[in-house]
Order: structure tokens, then C-alpha cells, then sequence
């Protein structure tokens, strides 16, 4: 079985052993907010992906002062390792992962296994909120190699970047406009951009929320034509489930033409005048 591209993977195990290591900051960015209350890997700095990490105002994510702010007053300086986690496959902690080398600090891992695989291994938690003196974090970049943005997305469309759309059949085919739950966040129109190949994000991980191997990913992803040498732009509904299939390209399968489109549905379903695709 081959390696992955990138030695970014840490095991529970590891973790485990390094949690008095100061070197390190354990971070957890979860879909539900609420978990990290509830209970953590002891010593976890917990960010909300809504509160913290987003522009409060316009429905973008922090610029670079403002992100370098955030991590330093919570004790997070350009030195650490920054390990990260969160419920649901790790689905906000790749986000977070990708927005790290957005921003330059590319000293990260990813815990491989969600919260819940650790709270399944018995491994213990806390309650505790860790309080750490405020640290300079600084932001560099923004590396614009691995973020797509609406202009370039439009000249994209029937070129051979290859289009990957992570979100579920029914957001695909437009039956449904966003996922169940999540209708708030929504297009005005269902569909997919032309010539989108559809492998949804949570495809990429066994069923504790461990990624697959190199080979079963690379099959996963050669079966629908993306890993052909050309460059490749994954999108979503909001730019998260995406960041994971970044994660999965570009850090574990080692492309490194690979770019999330963070604007994604919700930016292309509402644009007048650009082409939308319906159906499988």
C-alpha cells in the first residue's frame, strides 16, 4: 500500500502522547459548535467555525490580520504545530487546514479520525477552556494557488480543469438546492456547473472517519476522470466539504494543481447569466 503524498496525518495514539507538548496546539473546529463544550480533548483550543472564523458582516472568512489576531490571542504562534479535529469526518477541520496554508502556516496536521473516533477509544476529555498568554501569529500570503475565485471560475467552464462537486446526488442533480437542514444556505437555483464530475466528500473516509488508503483513493477519484494531469477546482455548497476533498487531493494524493472554490454554490447557484447543468 503506498504512502500518503504528505506526512499531514497524526493517529489518535499520537495525540494521545502529545498532549503535554507545548510545541503543539490542539484545535477542534466542529459543524456543531456545541460539542466542544460538552467535552474536548483535554487542552484543545475550540474555534466556531461561524463566530470565529467567519466576517461577521459579509459572507467571506477573516483577512489576514484579522485570522492572524484570532489564532495569536488564543495562544497559537507561527511556531506551533497546529494539530487539528472536529466532529463529523473532520469535515470544518480540513476546512480550517486548507485556510491555515491559505494563510501561510503550513505547520499543521490533521488528527486522523474525527472526535468521535477518540471518544469511541476511550481516550480521555475534558471540560476545561485552556488558557493560554496571547502569542504573535502572523498571517502571510494569501496563497492564491489553492483558491478559486468567481472570475476565474466563470473562464473555467468547458476547459479541461476538471470540476469536482462534493456535495450529495440530490444537490447535484438539483432535485434538492441545498442539503437537508441546511435550506437557509441555499441557491436559487439546483444543479451543478457543466461538466462537473460528482464524488461526494465523505466518500474519502472509512467508516470511523479515517481516510481511505492511497490506492482506494486514487481508484475513487480516477473512476470519475479527475486525476488526468489536469488541474482540478472542487466546490460544495459553502466551501467546507470542498476543503476536505483539497485535503484529500492535494495533501494525501500529492496534486498540487488542486484549488477549492470557497464562493461555490451558493455564489454560482445566484449569479445571473452563467450556465448551470441539471441531472446525474
Amino acid at each position: 500500500m503506498g504512502d500518503y503524498a504528505k506526512d499531514v496525518l497524526v493517529s489518535t495514539d499520537w495525540v494521545q502522547e502529545h498532549l503535554d507538548d507545548d510545541s503543539i496546539r490542539i484545535v477542534e473546529v466542529d459543524e456543531n459548535p456545541a460539542l466542544y463544550a460538552e467535552s474536548h480533548i483535554p487542552g484543545a483550543i475550540g474555534f466556531d467555525w461561524q463566530k470565529d472564523l467567519q466576517d461577521q458582516v459579509k459572507r467571506d472568512f477573516l483577512g489576514p490580520k484579522e485570522f492572524g489576531e484570532l489564532f495569536g490571542s488564543r495562544g497559537i504562534s507561527n511556531d506551533h504545530t497546529i494539530v487539528l479535529y472536529g466532529d463529523r469526518n473532520n469535515w470544518f477541520a480540513a476546512y480550517t487546514y486548507w485556510y491555515l496554508n491559505y494563510y501561510g502556516h503550513d505547520n499543521v496536521r490533521l488528527m486522523n479520525g474525527p472526535r468521535e473516533k477518540w471518544i469511541g477509544e476511550g481516550k480521555p476529555t475534558s471540560k476545561e477552556v485552556p488558557s493560554h498568554p496571547a502569542a504573535k501569529f502572523e498571517a502571510t500570503g494569501p496563497n492564491d494557488d489553492i483558491r478559486a475565485k468567481r472570475d476565474e471560475m466563470l473562464k473555467l467552464v468547458d476547459t479541461d480543469t476538471q470540476l469536482v462537486d462534493v456535495r450529495s446526488p440530490q444537490e447535484f442533480s438539483g432535485e434538492l438546492i441545498a442539503m437537508a437542514g441546511y435550506e437557509q444556505e441555499g441557491a436559487q437555483r439546483g444543479g451543478h456547473i457543466p461538466g462537473a464530475a460528482n464524488i461526494p466528500w465523505a466518500q474519502a473516509v472509512n467508516e470511523d472517519g479515517t481516510f481511505k488508503s492511497v490506492d482506494d483513493l486514487r481508484q475513487l477519484y480516477e473512476g470519475k476522470g479527475v486525476l488526468n494531469g489536469n488541474d482540478i477546482v472542487a466546490y460544495c455548497r459553502i466551501g467546507e466539504r470542498s476543503a476536505h476533498t483539497w485535503f484529500v487531493l492535494h495533501e494525501l494524493l500529492g496534486n498540487d494543481n488542486v484549488k477549492n472554490y470557497d464562493g461555490s454554490w451558493t455564489e454560482w447557484g445566484n449569479m445571473v447569466a452563467v450556465p448551470v447543468e441539471k441531472g446525474t
